[in-house]
């Protein structure tokens, strides 16, 4: 198993809630370098700012945008001891039904703009030294829902793409981090989750740090795991209510 300190962390979707917390928390435990990604850097300048003056850790910054078109690989500026990939987005989901165009953005932000990146991670150097990948998808890819079922097959899609990279580093020093998350208090869930049932990006991160050498799939907080075996099991006109 894999016993690196992480002291470097690759964050793509860095603005998003889970991620500054978990890059808080990082920072907290001793990481001082990071490559921060994200399609809107001043949404990220409080965090970069309190990561160089608090803690005094070498911070760069890179502008992403998964909807522009990239013909080339991208490059991995360096080797980090975690790739966290918490980009995506709910999208419009009344659209999407009547719109081809925007479930083709949800599924470009929650999977097929994510895979170039992926696989530059997992190149064959790199899964055979330590490190570790973790990829956020979603409870949401379980089982089609009517409510979202664009954002849900793009993080189906996901989890069962980052399975395949969990199986191909199988006694590899790399390790392949699953995380299908529930409800979370971020921006991206208000007024669409009851709060009551929403957790914290904080104790997110405390959870996730307490044991950061684990792989394999992982339900955030773990209580989804019984409720998602449950959600798959309802038959069909119970579930066309969901």
């Amino acid at each position: 198993m894999n016993k690196t300190p992480i002291r470097s962390a690759f964050v793509l979707g860095s603005s998003s809630a889970v991620a500054i917390a978990i890059c808080r928390a990082l920072a907290q435990q001793g990481c001082l370098r990071f490559q921060l990604l994200a399609r809107n850097l001043s949404a990220n300048q409080a965090l970069v700012d309190e990561l160089r003056q608090t803690y005094g850790a070498e911070v760069n910054v890179q502008q992403l945008d998964l909807l522009e078109n990239k013909p080339s690989p991208p490059e991995i500026p360096g080797d980090f001891d975690l790739y966290l990939i918490t980009a995506g987005s709910l999208g419009d989901a009344e659209l999407a039904r009547n719109d081809a165009s925007e479930a083709l953005r949800i599924t470009t932000v929650n999977y097929s703009g994510l895979l170039p990146w992926l696989t530059s991670i997992t190149s064959p150097e790199r899964i055979n030294s330590p490190g570790r990948l973790w990829i956020f998808s979603s409870v949401a890819g379980d089982r089609g829902r009517p409510s979202n079922y664009a954002y849900g097959a793009a993080k189906a899609a996901l989890s069962i793409f980052a399975e395949g990279l969990l199986l191909r580093c199988h006694g590899k020093p790399f390790s392949i981090r699953i995380l299908k998350a529930g409800f979370m208090a971020t921006p991206m869930s208000l007024g669409k989750a009851p709060q009551s049932l929403c957790v914290s990006p904080a104790s997110v991160a405390r959870d996730l740090l307490r044991h950061p050498n684990r792989r394999g799939y992982e339900y955030l907080p773990w209580c989804w795991q019984p409720v998602m075996l449950l959600v798959r099991l309802l038959p069909n006109f119970i579930a066309a209510k969901l």
